[in-house]
């Protein structure tokens, strides 16, 4: 993507043979020395994932009476002044307190080539927060999704659901994707036949979605089998790293083998029964909200970059946490229920990086795990 040859530009035909994929570290890195991502300050080395882009807050806050989308011709900066409530100075951090919804300009901006767009989600640990975070662009019609050609600023729409939340300006709570052309499929038996994707045997849908199912007996020696957010919290700041008591901001969930009943005001960490491989050469996503499973959402951070829980990075399998809430009425989960399911997607190319402990990635070879701003939790009683 390069204009001094060290990747094709996107905007070139020739260049990916009309191949479509996502976008690996150094297309990402070519696209910044060449302005198509430019930042109101530098953009970090550490912002670029194997296959995503870290984006950074702004320097306010505006809190609004409700979230919206733009629509066509209408940029999100009028959509502020018709329902702000009131602004933030971030600069030396504030909290966003739950229930309430705030836009926040990020540092990041777009000038994407007419082949490129781009797809957004919160990050691993943001979601593991219960916060519900969305990037939206001028005069689009969908949430995290900017569409080829786009040329404008980005903003986060953020809502704590469960925990008031400390930023600052550079707090990183979204991640961004970039494709070349339509997500094509991927055929995953024969995948599945090279490297594993799952340590189980493999189950698709009629979508070609890998489906995974949801684990409530875990190792006895391990502790909990999930988390139940408490409802009155403190406050925590999401760049503190290993920070926080577990017992204060969670209930462990120690019945195992059985159900659990979802109300709808609880959020809950739970994991897949599978642990799952993401080849170098791939990307995956878990489709959050599925209907035909039930009325229930499954995963607020929906990437998983090349290389996890792959054997060549650090990984033997990965279990994927699982962030779930119902949706209005109660609803029952058992073992081994079917829970979610990934898309894969090939890259472009293979990345220059790969998730590992290589690039200090937090959940690589991850059983049941909260956010990293959480410190161990403790042994169970006797264990």
């Amino acid at each position: 993507m390069s204009r001094r040859g060290s990747a094709p530009r996107a905007d070139e035909p020739p260049s990916t043979g009309g191949r479509s994929g996502i976008l690996p570290a150094q297309c990402i890195r070519a696209l910044i020395d060449d302005r198509d991502i430019s930042a109101s300050e530098e953009i970090g080395d550490d912002q670029i994932q194997p296959a995503s882009l870290d984006l950074r807050l702004g320097r306010t806050a505006y809190r609004i009476r409700a979230s919206f989308l733009p629509g066509d011709a209408t940029r999100v900066e009028d959509k502020i002044r018709a329902f702000e409530m009131h602004r933030i100075d971030l600069s030396k951090g504030a909290v966003l307190e739950r229930g309430c919804v705030y836009i926040v300009p990020l540092c990041e901006r777009l000038a994407l080539p007419p082949a490129l767009s781009a797809i957004a989600n919160p990050k691993s640990s943001i979601g593991r927060l219960d916060v519900f975070t969305r990037v939206i662009a001028d005069g689009t019609r969908q949430f995290n999704v900017i569409a080829d050609g786009y040329r404008g600023p980005l903003y986060a729409e953020i809502a704590p659901r469960t925990f008031s939340i400390l930023v600052r300006r550079g707090s990183r709570l979204n991640q961004m994707r970039l494709r070349v052309g339509a997500a094509a499929p991927v055929d995953l038996r024969p995948l599945h036949e090279q490297v594993g994707l799952v340590d189980r045997a493999l189950a698709l849908d009629g979508r070609n979605g890998l489906l995974v199912r949801l684990d409530l007996d875990g190792d006895p020696e391990n502790g909990p089998i999930g988390y139940r957010a408490r409802q009155n919290g403190g406050v925590i700041d999401v760049d503190c790293i290993a920070h926080y008591d577990p017992l204060d901001f969670w209930e462990p969930i120690r019945t195992r083998g059985g159900g659990i009943i979802l109300n709808p005001d609880d959020f809950h960490i739970l994991s897949t029964r599978e642990s799952i491989t993401v080849p170098p050469d791939h990307a995956a996503e878990m489709i959050a909200y599925d209907t035909q499973m039930g009325e229930f959402r499954v995963h607020y951070a929906g990437f998983f970059d090349p290389g996890f829980g792959h054997v060549g990075t650090g990984g033997h399998g990965s279990r994927a946490v699982l962030e779930v809430r119902s949706h209005d009425v109660p609803f029952l989960l058992e073992h081994e229920q079917i829970i979610g399911r990934l898309r894969y997607e090939r890259l472009l190319a293979r990345p220059d990086r790969v998730y590992g402990p290589a690039i200090g990635s937090a959940y690589q070879g991850q059983g049941l795990a909260l956010s990293k701003q959480f410190g161990s939790w403790p042994p169970c009683p006797g264990a």
